[in-house]
């Protein structure tokens, strides 16, 4: 059988999920193999270095560079606190004395008798990582973090912003299709995953993160909007690094679009579990999708359920990811092996999709694959 490969969005009811948790440099991992986590258990931690201060103490205290050592209170790898004497003259009688007061807390790093200039390296900056999902520590990077392994729902969306998140799953719609409206959210939602239909309004969005809603998960957006919440345009899509206490994850496309039938009823099917989300979006290369993860605690998953991704092949569930159809969902039908030709005369290989019960002619780079259980 024909199939072409095509990245795609995975819909998952019970699948097996490895999440790497790793620190942006060497430190100290705080779980072993085997340990059982929550999703705010620290699973490693280190400390960033801190910022550089340079200062010119010769220049403020109006001596030469080569004498600044003979003017230091603090030397060299001494810690110094705020507004602490770090250099001062004698003076004349001891009186109209200058002096240099430490801008932070800190460390003194060097002093130099050539430009005049002292280094503080400010205070360590702590990181700490964790666990994100409920699971079990399946492997340990030495020194740098953990993988940790659990079985349950996994579900992309297409588009997303805010970080990680988590919290109980709360659907407050009655059906895919339906709008979620500001009267809605109530401060019930506050921590909360909430589960909406095909569409979240501006003023909903606002009124969730008035109540601290930990995510939105919904099927469709307003582009326009992203402007007014981010405070800057969007243009090539990565997020994830935005200050919102509201995450929010797009699992169909921008405007009024239902969420996909399998995706609703997986989510409304968890209602009240635990999930964790992360709205983190990456388009161009090393692609990185929104993600919806609620672990299900279930042994009886093994790797003969987890299927191997092929690609576009007959009967595939696809998403079309162009206008004029952009969106919908519908079931591969052909995938002709010729190259047919397009309204912009391009020659490209297509496939045939069924979409309540109509066929459309669509270019196959305009599809992305739906994974299902």
């Amino acid at each position: 059988m024909a199939h072409s490969y095509t990245p795609g969005l995975k819909v998952l009811k019970n699948t097996e999920i490895l999440k790497e948790r790793r620190l942006p440099l060497k430190g100290n991992v705080a779980s072993k193999v085997g340990d059982i986590v929550s999703p705010d258990d620290i699973v490693a931690n280190t400390d960033l270095p801190g910022n550089v201060q340079m200062i010119n103490v010769a220049n403020l205290l109006n001596v030469d560079a080569s004498d600044i050592k003979n003017y230091m209170i603090k030397n060299t790898g001494e810690s110094i606190q705020k507004d602490d004497l770090m250099a001062e003259t004698k003076g004349l009688f001891g009186y109209f004395k200058s002096s240099v007061l430490s801008p932070v807390d800190g460390t003194m790093e060097s002093i130099s008798d050539v430009t005049g200039q002292v280094v503080l390296r400010e205070s360590p900056i702590p990181v700490e990582i964790d666990a994100y999902i409920e699971g079990k520590i399946n492997d340990v990077i030495s020194d740098e973090g953990v993988v940790i392994k659990t079985n349950g729902v996994f579900i992309q969306g297409i588009f997303g912003i805010g970080g990680e998140s988590r919290g109980e799953i709360k659907t407050i719609v009655d059906s895919r299709e339906t709008e979620i409206k500001k009267d809605m959210i109530t401060d019930e939602a506050k921590g909360k995953i909430i589960i909406g239909g095909s569409f979240i309004s501006l003023d909903a969005y606002k009124k969730a993160l008035e109540c601290k809603v930990a995510g939105i998960v919904v099927g469709g957006f307003n582009y326009y909007d992203l402007e007014e919440i981010l405070g800057y345009t969007l243009g090539v899509a990565i997020t994830g690094s935005e200050d919102l206490v509201t995450s929010l994850i797009v699992t169909e496309g921008y405007g009024k679009i239902q969420m996909g039938e399998q995706t609703f009823d997986l989510l409304n099917s968890h209602n009240g579990k635990l999930a964790s989300v992360n709205g983190a979006t990456q388009i161009r290369a090393g692609v990185i999708r929104p993600e919806i993860i609620i672990p299900i605690n279930d042994s009886t998953t093994s790797s003969d359920d987890i299927k191997e991704t092929l690609g576009i092949v007959i009967g595939s569930l696809v998403r079309v990811i162009r206008s004029p159809n952009f969106g919908k969902i519908g079931m591969v039908k052909e995938l002709p092996p010729e190259l047919r030709k397009m309204e912009s005369e391009t020659m490209v290989r297509v496939a045939i999709i069924d979409i309540d019960g109509n066929q459309f002619e669509i270019p196959r780079s305009n599809l992305e694959v739906v994974e299902t259980d």
